[in-house]
């Protein structure tokens, strides 16, 4: 697999994820096995580039390349200028997000809902390709709403305008997350442009994945939801599509490393105050599924410092070790009493 010059690992893509894909959360999954991480998308009004949040989100010390920024917008010359910015900053690769269908984003007439002004969308594409002299890349939905799907004609328009590569996700704008993605407009875009193509929508597991590559015919695929929480996922699904086998669920003792390890570049990423309440998604995203991980993530969200945060963690997982040295996943929902116990203590301490 292969964005302009740079030749990726292998074809098991993170996808770009508000308030998730921060530099600590991509340099782990690139860690675990991902061939390509794209950071969260970066607003292209000016006025926003020097802001703390901003420049947290384009912030690529030391990832492991290619470092990819994901810009948002509705002007051309701003998306432009934005993605100059960001190539400044260091980004080796440009993707431009048509594929959001959050309300706060659409409603400024950005992301997905820009699919529904195809003139737009050529003016942008252009003038960002134009812009910079890395590759540009386009992530964007199936149409507006199922009786608008567009994606076919969107996808000529970027090939034309010079896009090196398209990710498509399954859904409409109107669909939002809800539903099944569906697979075949991937499918028909991928035969009818010579670009490389990416599905993106629903996969959660090494089988989907290998699923939804041989209905597509896509090159790779990218991995959203299902990596949250479990970014071990892109090992898993590469180990599968190269070898047909599944990997075992990991041991208890690394994923505990893995959290310590997150968890401090965490803290050091946010600082402690803004450390500590932006990793409780990330715990709880952790914990989910396995046995007590509910009644642990209620009471976790009552710790207020980073060290009563790492201890509750370190002895959360050293209680899992009861169910055997492997993660032991859906299990039923008994005994969760028990370990609300390991961190009361602590939230009161805090």
């Amino acid at each position: 697999m292969q964005i302009g010059p740079h030749i990726l690992r292998n074809n098991v893509f993170v996808a770009p994820m508000a308030g998730v894909t921060d530099r600590p959360f991509r340099q782990l999954c690139k860690q675990l096995g991902a061939g390509y991480a794209v950071s969260e998308m970066a607003a292209s009004n000016p006025r926003l580039w020097a802001t703390e949040k901003s420049s947290r989100r384009t912030d690529h010390e030391g990832e492991m390349e290619p470092k990819a920024v994901q810009i948002a917008g509705a002007d051309p010359q701003d998306l432009a200028d934005c993605a100059k910015f960001n190539v400044d900053r260091g980004a080796q690769i440009i993707d431009i997000n048509m594929g959001c269908p959050v309300k706060k984003v659409c409603n400024s007439w950005c992301g997905s809902a820009l699919l529904q002004n195809e003139s737009l969308v050529e003016k942008i594409l252009h003038a960002v390709v134009n812009a910079v002299d890395v590759p540009v890349t386009l992530k964007f939905r199936t149409g507006w709403d199922r009786e608008n799907k567009n994606a076919l004609k969107i996808a000529r328009i970027a090939e034309q305008a010079g896009i090196q590569m398209l990710t498509l996700h399954g859904r409409t704008r109107a669909d939002g997350y809800k539903g099944d993605a569906e697979y075949e407009t991937i499918a028909a875009v991928k035969a009818s442009v010579g670009i490389p193509v990416v599905a993106n929508g629903d996969i959660t597991s090494p089988e989907k994945a290998r699923f939804v590559l041989d209905q597509t015919g896509a090159d790779a695929v990218m991995i959203g939801r299902a990596a949250q929480g479990r970014p071990w996922i892109c090992r898993e699904i590469d180990h599968f599509l190269r070898t047909g086998t599944l990997l075992p669920a990991p041991y208890v003792d690394e994923v505990r490393s893995l959290m310590d390890e997150h968890l401090r570049a965490h803290y050091a990423f946010y600082g402690e105050f803004l450390g500590v309440r932006t990793a409780r998604k990330h715990i709880g995203w952790y914990v989910k599924d396995l046995e007590g991980g509910e009644a642990f993530r209620q009471q976790m969200n009552l710790l207020e410092s980073t060290d009563a945060q790492l201890l509750a963690v370190d002895q959360f997982f050293e209680s899992q070790w009861k169910f055997g040295e492997r993660l032991q996943y859906r299990l039923s929902e008994s005994s969760e009493s028990g370990l609300i116990d390991v961190i009361k203590p602590m939230a009161t301490a805090a």
